[in-house]
């Protein structure tokens, strides 16, 4: 069998998280205006999955004409009725406010509604850790998980940002069963540090602040060039010595831009499934697009439930 062949037919790294949520209990899960069938069906198909437990939050009449055009059963989960999708948002932030749920998952409504509901100052999710976005990132010519962060929420993030970019990033890594101490790459254009490129000092004040325990759980190196963080020959020919460079696991990028560039080449040319999940509010956020495939709609919520279940279980117990 060529390399290519076992390649192909081997489980993807996707399918050992599903296997792996799964394994837990499913997670209490508020889905915010599931009113269209590609919302709807992966709200469905990862509660069958035995991966979350729905709320679905939205027109109540609007939900179940979607599932029964759509032929998805919905009759044992339980409908919060709402006028529109600002008004879901609302209402979905409100639930989990209540400990209705532990995660929130995104539905046809536009992610600018869902995140002003989640970032409002007055009654939003927010807490003292900055709010970004991880893609986790299946690509099949990569060994490892690669998590491209931030590419969707902090436009041009300051190097208070990055320092929570990244920690939200390592925690999740920890936390969901990738691993532990996972390798950080930040990326520039060019991996020595210049005044022309200012990302190139964030990123070395960055790996200082990893040095001074102001960012932990994981092993920092930048800046680095996007070739000498995920290839070992490229790093070898710059000269480059780490324990990152070459087998990066995290990719922090300069600005949601360059991030977004990145996650969508790795998308549309290395044929990469990309997960994506919201960390630094008060509960883990799937966020799903509607050009996600099946696959990578039921990992985003694995991925959500693993994070969930970690904090359930790390989460601090009150005596008397």
């Amino acid at each position: 069998m060529s390399a290519d062949a076992s390649q192909a037919r081997s489980p993807s790294k996707y399918d050992r998280l599903i296997a792996a949520a799964k394994a837990v209990p499913p997670v209490p899960t508020v889905v915010v205006h599931p009113c269209d069938e590609t919302s709807l069906r992966g709200a469905v198909d990862s509660a069958q999955a035995g991966i979350i437990r729905p709320i679905l939050v939205g027109p109540a009449q609007k939900i179940k004409d979607t599932a029964e055009k759509s032929g998805l059963n919905i009759a044992g989960f339980e409908i919060v009725n709402a006028a529109h999708s600002d008004d879901a948002a609302a209402k979905g932030v409100e639930l989990i406010h209540a400990a209705k749920g532990e995660m929130l998952m995104k539905g046809s409504l536009h992610t600018d509604e869902l995140m002003r509901a989640v970032t409002a100052k007055v009654g939003g999710l927010r807490t003292n850790r900055r709010i970004s976005h991880v893609f986790v990132m299946d690509v099949p010519a990569y060994a490892e998980t690669i998590f491209v962060t931030d590419a969707a929420i902090n436009i041009f993030p300051d190097l208070a940002a990055k320092r929570d970019i990244i920690q939200n990033a390592i925690d999740l890594y920890n936390q969901a069963g990738f691993g532990q101490s996972p390798r950080v790459a930040i990326l520039s254009a060019v991996e020595t540090v210049t005044s022309m490129i200012p990302s190139t000092i964030e990123a070395a004040a960055l790996c200082k602040m990893a040095d001074r325990g102001q960012i932990t759980g994981g092993v920092l190196d930048g800046p680095l060039a996007f070739d000498n963080a995920i290839d070992v020959e490229a790093a070898r020919i710059k000269g480059i010595k780490s324990e990152v460079a070459g087998r990066a696991q995290i990719l922090v990028v300069p600005d949601l831009e360059a991030g977004n560039m990145l996650a969508k080449n790795l998308a549309y040319f290395a044929k990469a499934d990309g997960a994506g999940i919201v960390l630094g509010a008060r509960v883990p956020v799937v966020l799903t697009s509607r050009a996600d495939t099946a696959r990578a709609r039921m990992a985003s919520c694995a991925i959500a439930s693993l994070y969930a279940h970690a904090r359930r279980q790390h989460a601090p117990t009150v005596s008397g």
